[in-house]
């Protein structure tokens, strides 16, 4: 019995639904789909409806209006993932990790790397003069050092960054 409904009102499903869908800001299928439940509930509590086309009729329009309704509540967010001006706690928590992620990284480079690079990431936001001073190495070898030592630490961070990847 319900096999016989269903495959004798989708046709007529499908053509209210593509009148009512574009109006109702929703697709088609997500519309389509609303309907098919309310009437496998209607059929699980009260039976098949007595008229059935009426019934699906009224049924389709219900659903869009509740789209319509829920699209005009609905907001967006300000900005995705997360709204920076305002961090939340899974914002905090995963700057934390990056952060302890790449003081890790440091700590692992060879020679004088650990010790330049926690002189630049210093909260104390040491001049040049100053760093190389602390290091005991020429100011100006402190440019090509710094570099070399980033691409150290690019190489070893390669592998545990994950690839970005087009999206679309």
């Amino acid at each position: 019995m319900t096999y016989d409904l269903v495959a004798a009102l989708r046709p007529l499903l499908t053509a209210e639904v593509s009148a009512e869908a574009p109006a109702s800001g929703s697709e088609p299928g997500d519309l389509e789909q609303a309907v098919w439940l309310r009437l496998l509930e209607r059929l699980e509590t009260d039976g098949p409806p007595p008229d059935p086309p009426g019934w699906l009729r009224r049924a389709v329009r219900a659903e869009a209006r509740r789209s319509r309704r829920i699209t005009r509540l609905e907001r967006s967010y300000g900005a995705e993932p997360a709204d920076d001006l305002h961090p939340g706690p899974e914002q905090h928590a995963l700057t934390a990790a990056r952060h302890r992620a790449l003081r890790d990284a440091v700590r692992r480079l060879p020679g004088r790397c650990p010790r330049l690079l926690e002189a630049l990431l210093s909260p104390r936001d040491l001049t040049y003069r100053e760093i190389a001073g602390e290091l005991g190495i020429s100011q100006g070898s402190l440019g090509p050092e710094r570099s070399r030592c980033l691409g150290c630490l690019r190489r070893l961070l390669t592998p545990e960054v994950a690839p970005c990847e087009a999206r679309g």
